[in-house]
C-alpha cells in the first residue's frame, strides 16, 4: 500500500494527486493508494481518499505503507522518516497557490541532500522515483529534541541567564508594598 499525505495545510495540493492519479491509470502504481488528502477537495475511483484522521490511525497507515508519498512539511516528513520506509516529497508551491512561499522546497533539499528522502521535482518523473524507491535506503532520522531541550533548560537554570524579574521580584514586590503603604498613608494623613 502506498500512503499519501498532504498534511493539514489549508490550501489544495491538487497537483500531486493528479500526477499520482496519473501514474496509476498509466499502471505504473499497481498498489492500493490511501491518501490523507487534509482540505485538498480530489476524486478518484483509483484512490480511497479520506480528510483527517486521527494522530494514532495515520501512524498506523505509515507502518503498513511500503512507500510514504508526502507534501513537504516538516511534521509530515519527520512522521514519515520514524519508520524506515522509502518516501517522497514534494513541495507545495506558491506559484500554483499551494502555499504562501515556497519553503518546502528548502525543506525537502535538506532532508533529500542528507539522503533522508527522494525528491519529486518535476510531476512528470514521479513514475522514475517510484521506481526508484525499490532500491531506497533511507538514511535513519535521529532526533535531536531531547539534546535541544537539555540545551534550552541548561541555559534557564544558569544563573547568569536567570530573567531579571525571577532574579529580583521579591526586591520588587517588597518595594511596591512599601510603596503602596506610603501612599495610603499620604492619602489618609496617618
Amino acid at each position: 500500500m502506498i500512503l499519501v499525505t498532504l498534511g493539514t495545510q489549508d490550501k489544495s495540493f491538487e497537483r500531486l494527486l493528479k500526477a499520482i492519479d496519473d501514474q496509476i491509470k498509466k499502471g505504473n502504481i499497481k498498489e492500493k493508494v490511501i491518501v490523507q488528502a487534509g482540505y485538498t477537495q480530489y476524486s478518484s475511483p483509483h484512490m480511497e481518499i479520506f480528510d483527517l484522521v486521527s494522530p494514532k490511525e495515520l501512524d498506523q497507515l505509515m507502518k503498513k505503507a511500503s512507500i510514504i508519498i508526502t507534501h513537504g512539511g516538516v511534521g509530515s516528513i519527520l512522521g514519515a522518516l520514524k519508520y524506515d520506509k522509502p518516501v517522497i516529497a514534494a513541495a507545495r508551491l506558491l506559484e500554483y497557490g499551494e502555499h504562501t512561499n515556497n519553503h518546502q522546497l528548502q525543506i525537502i533539499e535538506e532532508f533529500e541532500r542528507e539522503h533522508y528522502l527522494l525528491a519529486l521535482h518535476d510531476f512528470n518523473q514521479l513514475d522514475q522515483l517510484l521506481i526508484e524507491c525499490r532500491d531506497f535506503e533511507p538514511k535513519k532520522y535521529k532526533s535531536n529534541n531531547r539534546k535541544f531541550v537539555q540545551l534550552i533548560e541548561n541555559y534557564i537554570l544558569e544563573d547568569s541567564h536567570t530573567s531579571w524579574w525571577n532574579r529580583y521580584k521579591k526586591i520588587i514586590l517588597i518595594i511596591l508594598i512599601v510603596l503602596a503603604l506610603m501612599f495610603i498613608f499620604l492619602l489618609f494623613g496617618l
